[in-house]
């Protein structure tokens, strides 16, 4: 099914709302008085919102017990990851489900997940239609203002909320240095939505707790899991990747085939981001045993590549890998074996790749450490940019589009069809 940006933006209006009224109505019967569970002032779960819109363009194609596991897994990882980023930025935890049982550092559980994969598969078969026909049937253009009023309102919430969340480790007249920019009146409302949303958060999340703010080596480059440091395992991560699968790719077929997914460079993207998702996700978790990571390294894994390749085909109109021909796969995204890998690649990072790199890293000197990694940051985003832009004018080239700009006469000049099948040679125009 193809959705217009009008009915993503109602779904996700519509998710949350729903799952607002869930949230504070089982609060309120555990706590026998209403109590608003909802994080920003309006009464919508943003995270939900944003979790329910992603199963629904990502894993359209996905039935039973695959659409099951998938939203399951997104859904607990979207949360776990939320979490943890409130925490980091803001030192607090909102939320708390130490006490369940099978949870993950209190922000995830089990049963919270396996509900999230039942009620996926009812709102891929029934919801999403039955939500939309309502939505259409408002007449004229009113389904779009709507839409573009509650937009407008919830940028506004939104606001307020990091303005309060964040005013909670800063006194007031920070913030109220930090946005003097906003206009007198501008100022009263966010006063007003700032007492509100306040007194609303203390009472929401009593359990909320200060996290102490871990201090970092400052005589140290790229001390912990900071940004620098994944700057430098992202480039890492992509060209270890890239060697890896063409070196795979010798010993299986014979051939050296070319597996960057960058024009300039032996770069595999798709690893790099998952060698930063996995030191972000897992680094924590180094003293796990080996079998906790592989498991979660395969789930993850065979999620990340699914993604990946429905995000390749809905952007470019190509897929750049196709395991159809092989055992146990998934629509030709991902299959087992290549899960496992996934698995297997995590363990080996975590448990012996990363400690080494890691410390290699920083052992740079500050000042060259800086400047290379804003350089590495540069050159990357470049390439990155290129890529994008010879991948799309392949795709104008195959409809007709004449090259009427110049940027599309430089794609054709240097990157045309001869030299991308070199670069992608597995690439496969989807319709």
């Amino acid at each position: 099914m193809i959705y217009t940006i009008y009915d993503i933006l109602w779904l996700f209006f519509t998710y949350s709302f729903a799952d607002w009224v869930l949230q504070t109505t089982i609060s309120a019967v555990k706590n026998k008085k209403f109590v608003n569970k909802g994080v920003v002032n309006l009464p919508f779960n943003v995270l939900s919102g944003i979790t329910a819109i992603f199963i629904t363009i990502f894993f359209g194609e996905l039935q039973g017990v695959w659409l099951f596991l998938g939203s399951a897994i997104v859904a607990g990882l979207f949360q776990w990851v939320s979490g943890h980023l409130i925490e980091k930025i803001y030192q607090i935890k909102c939320w708390d489900y130490s006490r369940e049982q099978w949870n993950l550092d209190g922000y995830i559980f089990l049963q919270a997940s396996v509900a999230w994969g039942v009620f996926s598969i009812i709102m891929m078969r029934w919801g999403n239609n039955l939500i939309l026909k309502l939505f259409h049937m408002i007449p004229g253009t009113l389904d779009v203002i709507i839409v573009l009023v509650l937009l407008v309102l919830l940028a506004l919430d939104i606001l307020a909320t990091l303005i309060v969340m964040s005013a909670q480790n800063r006194d007031t007249q920070r913030w109220e240095a930090v946005d003097r920019w906003f206009t007198r009146y501008t100022l009263r409302l966010a006063d007003k939505i700032y007492a509100r949303v306040n007194h609303r958060i203390e009472k929401a999340y009593p359990e909320a707790k200060k996290i102490e703010k871990t201090k970092e080596k400052s005589d140290v480059f790229a001390y912990g899991c900071c940004f620098d440091k994944l700057v430098w395992l992202f480039v890492i991560g992509s060209f270890l990747g890239d060697i890896t699968e063409t070196i795979f790719c010798r010993f299986k077929a014979g051939v050296w085939m070319s597996r960057s997914s960058l024009v300039w460079g032996p770069f595999s993207i798709v690893w790099g981001f998952a060698i930063v998702a996995a030191t972000v996700l897992l680094y924590k978790y180094i003293d796990k045993s080996e079998t906790v990571l592989f498991l979660v390294g395969t789930f993850l894994g065979g999620a990340y590549e699914y993604v990946c390749s429905v995000l390749s085909e809905l952007v470019f109109g190509k897929v750049f890998w196709d395991y159809s021909a092989m055992p146990f796969n998934l629509g030709g995204r991902i299959n087992l074996l290549y899960c496992f890998f996934w698995g297997i690649a995590a363990v080996l990072w975590i448990k012996v790749l990363y400690p080494k790199i890691s410390a290699w890293i920083e052992k740079v000197p500050m000042k060259p450490g800086k400047i290379i990694t804003w350089c590495l940051v540069v050159f990357m985003c470049c390439n990155m940019a290129v890529s994008a832009l010879a991948l799309v004018r392949s795709t104008e080239r195959q409809q007709g589009v004449p090259a009427e700009h110049s940027w599309q006469q430089i794609m054709d000049e240097r990157y045309d069809d001869e030299k991308l099948a070199v670069i992608y040679p597995n690439a496969i125009d989807v319709k």
